[in-house]
């Protein structure tokens, strides 16, 4: 089998290329001593098939990152043809990793990706002058329409090796020749996103904006989230399937511990863990619209090109408590998962950096479905409520991290790292990005929550939940002014955290318990995934050191809380 590389510097749209040569069913693997990823996928071309690797984006095959190192090592292992991706609204900067290219003996065929912008951006490129130049096949795409797909695939046996010779240090003059003879420029008006990217970039302006998304953000998946809850899959719930499993159970398993397993203690959803009512309930109508919606406006941002600014104003934080720049990255992967996060610490360069950024991670606010739980749980009490916790989290992680940094000493280098433009989404991208995400929790988190929801039930009819409400219920209801009960649900939260907050629901707690029981859960651990994960990335005793850290804020917050709001 043919194996086609397919390279080029960070965003220009090689994922995308990728997606529309493969499908969407791909495989995502890490480098062999390394956490950086890479995807594989397979297209068919008649009778034969052919392997395609994404590569890491590069910008030189003289690497100055981990990225770039595994970049030209799978170039260094070989491959059969390179699809070099080039930003056509960027060619100058594309070339200098194009020119590198061509002296592999590997053939190569370019997809000149942004086709659609130079029109936008007032650049016009002679194609047929820059194949003649450069004397391979030059072929302009636009990856979220499609256009071009088909003629590059057509195209790729045209790809040719080692075709194009120059001076190593005639290389940037080589490029403005080039450039200047197939490139034209004319005058444009600014354009409400370029005026968009200004403000959203500067420190000044930024940061506002990025409150005032959050703040949309969490309107948006609020409204979406309820508004399936009320006039869709609560309907469904209540009016058919509630009463047919009911009927069903009770007439063809006449047996009381079974059906207390089942449906619970009471008939009533969220009083009892029943595994075939709450069990039900909690993921697919409580849970699941808020995740639907979480991924939706998270793949937006990804699309439109907000999360690289982001990641710049989050440096500009970061150093006032002492970080490295690339901090940003695994603070903004921990928004989604720990584990990604935990694992990308990996390119931070000293112990000192990779505790803080441990802490901040885990503290800063929670995984992606931890805060579609909290907001399940919260939102009906009021958006004010979810921006009391949130802002919670912020404090909590800033403050502990501000400590960290007086106590160890360091440096904290700066960031470069490319923003590129602001682009209109493709929808159906985004639509496919959703599915994948939310097949995920599908696939995954159902279940345990579904399994959680057993466990519990066996602990609550077996009496053993009792036992340890009442040998570990009094500090939980002194410090922290929870129902004993929730002990169970915490013991629970160190294998999948939300899935612990989730089983909070049928415990009917009132709003002041609900933050402090969602800050507690949040703070108090990680789960078990990313635990094992520091331990491999950081040591056990680190780890460990991290695990206390955590333990202490936690019940010192989750007291102050009970404190202020007994005295409210």
């Amino acid at each position: 089998m043919k194996k086609i590389l397919l390279i080029g510097n960070p965003n220009v749209g090689k994922s995308v290329i990728f997606s529309r040569l493969t499908g969407i069913n791909v495989i995502t693997s890490n480098y062999p001593g390394s956490t950086v990823n890479f995807t594989k996928g397979y297209l068919s071309i008649g009778k034969e098939k052919f392997e395609i690797i994404d590569i890491p984006g590069t910008y030189t095959l003289e690497p100055t990152s981990k990225a770039e190192e595994v970049a030209v090592n799978m170039l260094n292992e070989g491959g059969d043809l390179i699809i070099n991706v080039v930003d056509a609204t960027n060619l100058e900067r594309n070339l200098n990793l194009t020119l590198q290219l061509l002296k592999q003996n590997i053939p190569v065929i370019i997809a000149l990706n942004f086709w659609d912008e130079t029109k936008h951006l007032g650049i016009n490129i002679d194609v047929a002058e820059f194949e003649k130049k450069i004397n391979i096949p030059v072929i302009p795409t636009c990856a979220l329409t499609g256009e071009g797909i088909k003629e590059l695939i057509n195209r790729l046996p045209e790809a040719k090796s080692k075709i194009y010779e120059y001076e190593e240090k005639e290389k940037w003059h080589e490029i403005g020749n080039i450039v200047t003879q197939v490139q034209k420029l004319s005058h444009r008006h600014h354009t409400f996103l370029d005026r968009l990217e200004e403000i959203s970039t500067r420190p000044l302006t930024g940061i506002p904006f990025a409150l005032i998304i959050l703040f949309i953000t969490t309107l948006i998946v609020r409204f979406i989230g309820e508004g399936l809850i009320n006039y869709i899959l609560e309907p469904l719930f209540n009016n058919f399937y509630h009463p047919a499993i009911i009927y069903a159970v009770n007439s063809i398993l006449p047996f009381e511990f079974i059906q207390h397993l089942l449906l619970g203690t009471t008939p009533e959803v969220m009083e009892s863990f029943g595994l075939l009512t709450t069990g039900i309930y909690i993921p697919l109508v409580i849970v699941l619209p808020y995740i639907f919606s979480f991924y939706l406006i998270l793949s937006f941002l990804e699309d439109i090109g907000y999360l690289p600014r982001l990641a710049v104003l989050l440096d500009f934080l970061l150093h006032k408590i002492g970080l490295h720049g690339y901090a940003s990255i695994p603070v903004i992967l921990g928004l989604g998962c720990k584990v990604p996060a935990m694992l990308s610490i990996r390119i931070l360069e000293t112990k000192r950096e990779k505790i803080i950024t441990a802490v901040l991670v885990l503290m800063l606010a929670p995984c992606m479905p931890q805060t579609a739980m909290i907001m399940s749980l919260v939102a009906p009490h009021g958006i004010k409520f979810i921006i009391l916790i949130f802002s919670i989290f912020f404090f909590i992680a800033v403050l502990n991290s501000f400590i960290l940094n007086k106590l160890i000493k360091g440096e904290s280098p700066e960031l470069f790292v490319e923003i590129p433009p602001y682009r209109v989404p493709y929808v159906p991208m985004v639509i496919k990005k959703m599915w994948i995400r939310l097949k995920a929790f599908i696939m995954e988190a159902v279940p345990l929550i579904i399994v959680g929801v057993f466990i519990i039930g066996i602990l609550d009819i077996s009496g053993i939940t009792n036992f340890f409400a009442n040998f570990f219920g009094q500090p939980i209801t002194s410090i922290l002014g929870l129902p004993k009960e929730t002990i169970s649900v915490m013991i629970l939260g160190f294998l999948r955290k939300d899935v612990s907050i989730a089983l909070l629901i049928p415990f009917n707690l009132d709003i002041k318990q609900l933050i402090i029981a969602s800050v507690f859960m949040v703070l108090y651990l990680p789960c078990i995934a990313t635990f094992f994960t520091l331990i491999k990335e950081m040591g056990i005793k680190t780890t460990l050191i991290i695990v206390l850290i955590m333990l202490f804020t936690a019940i010192a917050v989750g007291a102050l809380l009970n404190i202020i709001f007994l005295f409210l």
